[in-house]
Formats: C-alpha cells, sequence, structure tokens
C-alpha cells in the first residue's frame, strides 16, 4: 500500500487523541512516520511539527468556539516555548537518531506516567500576574524544547500545568494547549526548515487525516469517558516505547 494511504488511519487516529486529552496523539506521529512510513528520522521531525501545528491550529480554533481557550497563558507559555523550540531544534542536530529514538522512548514513559496521574477536576484558584509569569515560563521552555528536539507537542507536559500550577479548568486546559502546541511547532518548524528533505505527499496526507480526527476527538471530548481513554492510551505509549527500545538498544548504551 502507498505510504500516503496507509498514513491515513494513522493520523485520524493521532487527530482523535489530541482533541480528546488536548495532546499526546501526537506523540506517536514520529514512531509512525519512522517505522511505518519508513521516513528517515530528521525528516520526520520536521514532518511532525507540520502535522501536529496544523491540526492543533484547526483544534484549537474548535475548542476556541466553544469557550475553551485562554489565550492568556497560552501566549505566555508560547513565548517560553518558542525560545526553547530553538535550543531543541540545535540540539537535534548534535545527537545520533539511534540515541535521539532511544530517548524518545523514555520521553514516551514520562508521557504515559503523566497521562495516567492527570485528573480531571477544575483547580479551584486562578493563576495571574506574576503567578502567571513564574510559573508558565520554565515549563513553556522545557516543552518548547522537547518540541524542537523531537517534534512532538508536549502536550502530555502543558495540560497538567495549566490545570495544576496554573488553575486553569480541565476543559480550559485542553483548549489551550491546542493552542500552545500550534504556535510551539510553527516556531520549531522555521527552525528546522533548514535540516532534512520533507516528504511531501505522506505529510498533506497525514495531516488531512489528522485534522479530520481532531475535529471529531474535539466534539467527542465532552461525552468519551476521559479516564478510561488515559488508561488506554497510557498502555499503548509504553507498548511504543518498549518497542523503540528494542529496536535502538544500542543507543542507551
Amino acid at each position: 500500500m502507498p505510504a500516503e494511504l496507509l498514513a491515513i488511519p494513522f493520523g485520524i487516529a493521532v487527530g482523535i487523541l489530541l482533541g480528546l486529552l488536548g495532546g499526546g496523539g501526537s506523540i506517536l506521529a514520529v514512531p509512525v512516520l519512522v517505522y511505518v512510513l519508513g521516513q528517515e528520522v530528521r525528516a520526520a521531525t520536521t514532518e511532525s511539527l507540520i502535522i501536529v501545528g496544523v491540526t492543533a491550529a484547526i483544534a484549537a480554533g474548535a475548542h476556541h468556539r466553544a469557550g475553551h481557550v485562554r489565550w492568556r497563558p497560552a501566549f505566555v507559555f508560547s513565548s517560553a516555548a518558542a525560545i526553547g523550540a530553538f535550543a531543541g531544534t540545535a540540539l537535534n542536530r548534535l545527537v545520533d537518531p539511534e540515541a535521539l529514538l532511544a530517548s524518545f522512548a523514555l520521553l514516551l514513559l514520562l508521557a504515559a506516567a503523566g497521562v495516567v496521574r492527570r485528573r480531571g477536576e477544575t483547580p479551584g484558584f486562578r493563576c495571574q500576574g506574576g503567578c502567571l509569569v513564574k510559573r508558565a515560563l520554565p515549563v513553556g521552555f522545557t516543552t518548547g524544547a522537547l518540541t524542537g528536539f523531537y517534534g512532538v507537542g508536549g502536550g502530555f507536559l502543558i495540560v497538567p500545568t495549566l490545570a495544576v500550577l496554573l488553575g486553569v479548568g480541565f476543559a480550559e486546559a485542553i483548549g489551550t494547549s491546542l493552542a500552545v502546541i500550534a504556535l510551539t511547532s510553527a516556531a520549531a518548524l522555521v527552525a528546522h526548515l533548514a535540516s532534512g528533505s520533507i516528504d511531501w505527499p505522506v505529510t498533506a496526507s497525514f495531516t488531512a487525516a489528522a485534522v479530520i480526527g481532531a475535529l471529531v476527538g474535539t466534539r467527542a471530548s465532552d461525552r468519551v469517558p476521559t479516564r478510561q481513554l488515559q488508561f488506554g492510551f497510557a498502555a499503548l505509549l509504553v507498548g511504543v516505547a518498549a518497542f523503540l527500545l528494542a529496536k535502538n538498544a544500542n543507543g542507551i548504551l
């Protein structure tokens, strides 16, 4: 089957998870691009940024219309993330592809732990002003660095940070996370474009399918039992991490 067609079901799955959880699904894009669609590792990180950025932007628009995006935290978070994205991209060019994938497996395990620990309660406070800047900037920089280095959205860090540290309600945290992912992916993509070629047919097919999936996920976000989905998704992340570690064991030795 041509890679352009094979990308469609995987794109839909990534998009649905992105729309439902405000992140997480995008972390599967790089392994799929490399091991299923045959993309070179560095090209896959760039292609993932296009897929994730476009999909997150459209999903964020849908959440904005539902009143689920808080733009002030999004812009504060993204300003630090943009700087981190350029730092992560510079580091990406220095790391061996096998080591990159091995460390990516460890990131998947971290993401799985974060997804399982996530709760849907609405916090009883709002972090504003100096509190917003103090708490958002360091996590924003870290998220941006991960985006630039791995080509992932970082939603597994953004949503808990928005909800737990910044006092953003869970539904708003999902929508705001998507806005942050879109803005950060755009910054990282600018830094990535000079390195590696892009398979545009595969990227376009994956992106279009992911957008459709994200719109479906966004509509279903209020009706799907999120806790069960989180546990299932965490199990999937652990499985993918085990696969990557087995394939790239030399990268951590």
